[in-house]
């Protein structure tokens, strides 16, 4: 779980350690609520724009940090809830109990652990990622340039996905985006800010202000903001741990339920949360 926090290709590798199969498959399959360096930008900026900016400093700084350490917290609670309910339906058995071995010390190979390190954990992770960013990184400027009719394939398709995008809080601009951002989701925000520039390539704002002021005109509020956190949380895995789950599981079958299940829950998780927000205040 923790290793998630910095990648969750790295955190689906790390349960080679589990020696129970179905305690593996499970940890595998719950290791993407965990938010890795790839999503904890969006939620900062998300966060420091639309939740928190109004707060001078060090108030705002306080808060910022509660709003993240609650993310961190839906993160474990549905870490733990969903590898619960996994162990009652798809996945039961009887638990393993745990222990704890200490294997015989040995002195450190200081250039065999260097060597295996750089081999398993980076240039393969690597690979994969290349693997998928490159066909990736066409089809977004694809889309953004080939245009039918008189709008762009990215306006289409954004245009399609709305009515949807709609019941989750967000808008057909911000759910292509994470689709789209499935290599990667540090690329979720420029996709999108590409989509409301209607812009021929990825697009980056550094100015935070501006970046803001972008995303209100194009119709977001705090709902949109709590709600793209939510998805950025809950939403399918990245490209680069589709890929290592489907070597560590040795099959498609567990990869497909582990974007499956992330995806129903965001999914889930937003409507809900939209509709009591709209039922509350009244809005439709």
């Amino acid at each position: 779980m923790c290793m998630g926090l910095g990648c969750n290709a790295a955190g689906v590798t790390g349960c080679r350690i589990i020696d129970s199969p179905r305690e593996r498959l499970i940890a595998v399959l719950t290791n993407n609520f965990m938010p890795c360096n790839g999503r904890f930008p969006i939620l900062i900026a998300v966060s420091s724009m639309f939740l928190i900016g109004s707060f001078a400093s060090p108030f705002g700084t306080l808060l910022s940090t509660l709003v993240l350490t609650a993310v961190l917290a839906v993160g474990v609670g549905m870490t733990l809830l969903l590898s619960r309910l996994l162990s009652a339906t798809l996945l039961r058995g009887v638990p393993s109990s745990f222990t704890l071995e200490l294997p015989p010390y040995r002195r450190p190979q200081i250039g065999k652990v260097i060597l295996r390190s750089l081999l398993d954990r980076t240039l393969f992770v690597l690979g994969r990622a290349v693997c998928v960013a490159a066909p990736a990184g066409l089809i977004i400027w694809l889309t953004a340039n080939i245009s039918i009719g008189d709008a762009s394939v990215f306006a289409r398709c954004a245009g399609f996905l709305d009515g949807f995008a709609k019941q989750l809080g967000m808008d057909g601009v911000i759910l292509l985006a994470f689709l789209l951002g499935f290599p990667a989701n540090e690329i979720v925000i420029p996709i999108t800010l590409m989509g409301y520039l209607a812009a021929g390539t990825i697009t980056d704002v550094a100015d935070i202000q501006a970046l803001r002021g972008i995303l209100v005109d194009n119709g977001w509020t705090w709902l949109t903001a709590v709600n793209v956190m939510l998805f950025t949380l809950l939403h399918w895995p990245c490209s680069t741990t589709c890929l290592t789950i489907r070597k560590e599981t040795g099959g498609w079958k567990w990869t497909l339920l582990s974007f499956l299940v992330p995806t129903v829950t965001g999914v889930t998780v937003c409507f809900l949360f939209t509709g009591i927000v709209r039922l509350i205040s009244g809005v439709t």
